[in-house]
């Protein structure tokens, strides 16, 4: 038997209550004296998402630039930029993601992007045929749904 910091007994199948469940601090360091300290957080946390996709972009498509040759370097940031964008709007219509916290594009590939699924004809309509326990299937197919409501464009 061992005891919590409020000195309670608890026993091994009870979780182990939090050092002070009231209270969450951290810290941040910046030279913005024009800001006070909520705004200051909020600024500091959206700069964290732009990090975030910076990242990402850096990791997944820009890996390939610098190459030597303008051209390729600037295919390549093209390409990164659109599959970037694209991740992110499945994300968004998956409803995978809060709109405004940034998920990881390797989390996005995983659960959206990555599913071993089979298209196929019947009747002249196509079907999706998703795994039955893929854990993500919800997501998937609130993607589909969200992308399929979304209006033409022509």
């Amino acid at each position: 038997m061992s005891t919590t910091t409020s000195g309670a007994p608890h026993t091994p199948n009870e979780p182990q209550r939090a050092l002070w469940p009231n209270w969450c601090h951290h810290c941040f360091v910046t030279n913005r004296t024009d800001l006070d300290t909520a705004t200051a957080d909020a600024y500091h946390r959206g700069h964290a998402r732009v990090e975030l996709a910076i990242k990402d972009l850096k990791s997944n498509g820009l890996a390939h630039c610098p190459s030597g040759r303008f051209n390729a370097n600037a295919a390549w940031l093209a390409c990164a930029a659109l599959a970037h964008n694209i991740a992110r709007w499945c994300a968004r219509l998956g409803q995978l993601q809060h709109p405004h916290k940034l998920t990881a594009a390797a989390t996005i590939r995983n659960r959206l992007l990555t599913v071993p699924g089979r298209l196929i004809n019947h009747s002249g309509r196509h079907i999706l045929r998703l795994p039955a326990n893929w854990p993500w299937h919800n997501a998937i197919t609130t993607a589909l749904r969200h992308t399929r409501e979304l209006p033409l464009l022509i």
